[in-house]
């Protein structure tokens, strides 16, 4: 639901090379840090700037798909071969210092950890030229970015250097601390941001973060923060006053998730917009990315067949997500040929009716960074592992009922009307090992393609890790691989990451 317009934000630039980023006063003019914050206008500017770095406007340089779903089992790079040859060593776990998606997640979430901390050094307490309203706003949704941008961080490269200021190139030189320390620091800011900011937003507002997205996100993060002793029953108790707020519930269909006309719905918690016809170009460059090259897409990102056999008989779901043989590809009968897996993705792509061929880079699809169905598994999880099993069956049940009753609302299924015996049913153990599995085998199927499976596959532990990544990539070792590397350029700037 972000409809902040990103390329009218150019009053925040950064200069490439790790952490050495600066606010660029020659784009400024005579504007510095100290004398840029003198009005409510210019603080939402600073702010905006802060939101640009989610967006996918570049499939190359926000290529967390890259790292969250290529990584995994789930995906495979696809396209030509020799073609982006660093994503396909992610795949293969033949990584380099140096390699391109490393380096471009690395530099676009720093971009936007530097620009949140230019917008809270530039509001404190003695500046009373922003009313006091704006800057309590302002300052709430830059905390809940860093948050963001600092999970994001340190669920892919682990151990990093924490940076909560605008910084001098001297203090630029900072060791990488443990995860433990960047996700105490994440919930901190998480816990800063939400009393002051809104249970909902509207109109112009849509896309900016609530108070119900730093909970979500701050339950994510005690789910992730395993160094935390009590992160399970925190992480039930964050998940459950999100649940209670009453402020969310799953859409009827799941493909209204990832469609341009109902992508502002009432699962959706915090969404990267993205809006067509502008320029620069605001819109979605991973509807080129992911379509194939027939279609002048560039034909990356293709499903696994592991990923296809973990999905249930019947699951609508599949069909949601992944194009196949025997099923229309939207508004286009699927090719074979497309795939070397036999499969595409769906999600993050529109039909051509909606995107034509030549502006296949300009989608306006969103992408949904926290939704409801996320905060419900989350949810489960938590109960099962805190030692509830029983908590765990209503959160997770409601993910499979909306599932499995997509029959009684998409006419395009067959026998619409009717949901199938037996499709996706209750699940009713509470023998905790079993629930485990359940839980894990309906988050890899309800969050297919959304760039978070590596997270999760790492976070079970090197047994899983190592069975589910080896079958496609017997190079994957856990402890090597469980963080990627940070990058060369990184460790050339700031000495103290060693080399």
């Amino acid at each position: 639901m972000q409809r902040i317009l990103i390329f009218s934000f150019c009053c925040l630039t950064v200069v490439a090379g790790g952490c050495k980023k600066f606010l660029d006063k020659q784009l400024l003019g005579q504007t510095t840090p100290d004398n840029f914050f003198t009005s409510d206008a210019n603080a939402q500017l600073a702010l905006n700037a802060a939101y640009a770095p989610l967006s996918f406007t570049s499939g190359a340089s926000n290529a967390i798909w890259v790292l969250g779903d290529v990584a995994s089992d789930d995906a495979i790079k696809g396209g030509l071969a020799g073609d982006q040859a660093d994503f396909d060593a992610i795949d293969q776990f033949n990584i380099l210092t140096t390699n391109s998606a490393v380096e471009a997640v690395w530099q676009r979430y720093y971009d936007g950890v530097f620009k949140c901390n230019v917008v809270l050094d530039g509001l404190p307490a003695s500046n009373t030229k922003v009313s006091d309203a704006t800057k309590k706003s302002v300052i709430a949704q830059a905390r809940f970015l860093r948050a963001y941008y600092y999970f994001i961080l340190t669920s892919c490269y682990g151990e990093i250097p924490l940076h909560l200021k605008v910084e001098t190139p001297e203090e630029l030189q900072s060791p990488a601390l443990s995860q433990d320390s960047i996700f105490r620091q994440v919930e901190q800011d998480c816990l800063a941001a939400a009393p002051d900011l809104p249970d909902a937003t509207h109109g112009a507002d849509l896309g900016r973060a609530s108070k119900w997205a730093a909970l979500s996100l701050l339950s994510k993060a005690y789910l992730f923060h395993t160094a935390l002793a009590n992160h399970w029953q925190l992480a039930a108790q964050t998940a459950q006053q999100v649940v209670d707020s009453k402020q969310y519930t799953l859409t009827k269909l799941y493909s209204d998730n990832f469609s341009a006309t109902t992508k502002d719905n009432t699962e959706a918690i915090f969404t990267v917009n993205h809006i067509t016809g502008y320029q620069p170009i605001q819109g979605n460059e991973l509807n080129a990315w992911f379509s194939p090259r027939s279609l002048t897409g560039y034909g990356f990102f293709y499903p696994t067949q592991d990923l296809v056999d973990n999905f249930e008989n019947g699951d609508p779901r599949l069909d949601y997500t992944v194009a196949r043989a025997g099923h229309p590809y939207f508004d286009t009968p699927f090719d074979p040929s497309w795939t070397t897996t036999g499969y595409i993705t769906k999600k993050m792509v529109q039909p051509l009716s909606e995107v034509p061929i030549g502006k296949k880079n300009d989608g306006s699809v969103n992408y949904e960074a926290l939704r409801y169905s996320d905060v419900l598994l989350v949810l489960a999880e938590a109960y099962n592992e805190s030692g509830n099993p029983t908590a765990a069956l209503a959160p997770l049940d409601s993910v499979r009922r909306r599932a499995r009753e997509s029959y009684l609302y998409d006419a395009s299924l067959p026998g619409y009307g009717t949901v199938p015996a037996g499709l996706l049913a209750d699940v009713t153990t509470t023998d905790a090992a079993q629930l485990r599995d359940a839980i894990r085998k309906e988050r890899r199927s309800e969050l297919a393609m959304e760039f978070h499976r590596f997270f999760d596959v790492i976070r079970y532990g090197s047994a899983y890790a190592t069975s589910a990544l080896t079958k496609g990539a017997p190079n994957f070792n856990y402890d090597k691989n469980k963080w990627f590397p940070i990058p060369q350029s990184e460790r050339d700037t700031n000495k103290k990451l060693g080399k």
